[in-house]
């Protein structure tokens, strides 16, 4: 029998481990978390258009942008959003569609005691 590691593939272990080294390193996790975000976000955008049953051109219409525009605000790991267009864009999905912003604050840190020499 061939195993994954003879034939290059990555398998459920592999993912388990590499998630596990991001949750253990600050650094990497904030990075993750940042990507994850801007992954979501356009998902969002694009699944929030599509319910409302517009075609990239119709909402281009509705913002007076072109197309090429809407594309690419539509983009994967695009990150040039402002909250002015976000707005404009989900306003022009029609009513129901609306934006949140959350600000999540970082847990408190543990103060570390100091050992005075005497």
């Amino acid at each position: 029998m061939v195993s994954q590691r003879q034939t290059g593939k990555k398998g459920p272990d592999d993912l388990d481990r590499m998630m596990a080294r991001i949750k253990r390193d600050p650094r990497l996790s904030r990075v993750y978390e940042d990507e994850a975000a801007k992954k979501e976000l356009w998902l969002q955008l694009v699944e929030a258009r599509m319910a409302a049953g517009l075609t990239q051109a119709e909402l281009a219409e509705k913002l007076g942008v072109s197309q090429a525009q809407v594309a690419r605000i539509e983009k994967r790991g695009y990150d040039s959003y402002t909250l002015t267009t976000l707005r404009k864009y989900v306003d022009a999905l029609g009513k129901g569609h609306r934006v949140e912003v959350r600000i999540l604050a970082p847990e408190p840190r543990r103060s570390r005691k100091m050992k005075l020499a005497t």
